[in-house]
């Protein structure tokens, strides 16, 4: 049996250390939400964006594309928001940079909890994969080279995307997903199922096993983690066991805290924006 994450830990514990806000101050914390929104904008204003478009027939969740065509690689970022909040509306600030990269950017909705159980959430994303895989010569993308990324929740989103055993459910070779950049991620369900977040989540012990990406690193897919420097001790913990498991570095975002450190997406000179560009060229 997988030992329990954090399994030492109190109930207030746990909660202080996967509080998030709690590495910001609430007028920080407001400020970076709304720059998600704004710094979203140029993006929908791509000659080539092509908005809501739907990706699961079952969900009918639909995701935004942009700077598709010329068989271009793409990245397919995951907002977070504890699997409750924020939308793909706030999720494009990369965009500009990566198109001037070449590179295409997909960002998808997911049904909100708790109207939509974590299953159905991760269900979606692999949704998502799938439809870009299938569609990709129509998209103009190049299906060999989807990387996923997100961060907080969407961190391990992305992280489920890059685990093993689902894709064959879709119609999906091992390795549709090339490589994935999980940011600030959750990567063991187990302390969150013992938190304040289990009031909207309601994760079953099964589902801890199932849907924790640490616990199925045999086959996972090429990764990159990523961390803010400024975090609460969970997300720091989270990230270094994965990428420990892993094998691989982690990188810590300096100055930047558990909201902001997405922004870094918009430059491409940042450390994160760099790794991400490694991740398409290798």
């Amino acid at each position: 049996m997988h030992p329990a994450f954090d399994h030492d830990l109190t109930r207030a514990q746990i909660d202080a250390d996967y509080t998030a806000r709690n590495c910001t101050s609430a007028e920080g914390f407001a400020a970076v939400i709304a720059q998600y929104q704004a710094l979203s904008q140029p993006a929908r204003q791509f000659q080539n964006a092509r908005l809501d478009v739907p990706y699961d027939p079952a969900s009918a969740e639909r995701m935004d594309l942009f700077a598709i065509g010329q068989n271009r690689p793409v990245f397919l970022f995951i907002h977070g928001g504890y699997w409750r909040a924020l939308s793909k509306g706030h999720s494009a600030f990369m965009a500009p940079m990566l198109a001037a990269q070449g590179i295409a950017t997909a960002v998808p909705d997911y049904t909100l909890a708790p109207a939509a159980s974590l299953p159905e959430i991760t269900r979606q994303m692999r949704a998502a994969v799938a439809y870009l895989w299938h569609n990709a010569a129509a998209l103009g993308i190049d299906r060999n080279r989807i990387i996923v990324g997100g961060s907080s929740a969407g961190g391990h989103l992305a992280a489920a995307l890059a685990m093993p055993g689902w894709q064959a459910d879709f119609g999906l070779p091992d390795h549709a997903v090339h490589a994935a950049l999980p940011i600030s991620g959750l990567f063991d369900l187990a302390p969150i199922a013992r938190s304040h977040v289990q009031d909207w989540m309601h994760l079953t012990p099964d589902e801890v096993t199932r849907l924790s990406p640490l616990r199925h690193i045999a086959g996972t897919a090429r990764s990159h983690i990523a961390v803010a420097e400024v975090e609460t001790p969970g997300f720091h913990r989270q990230s270094q066991a994965y990428a420990k498991a892993l094998g691989v570095p982690l990188l810590t975002v300096a100055g930047r805290n558990h909201f902001d450190v997405i922004l870094d997406l918009q430059d491409a000179d940042s450390a994160l924006s760099q790794a991400l560009l490694q991740m398409f060229r290798d």
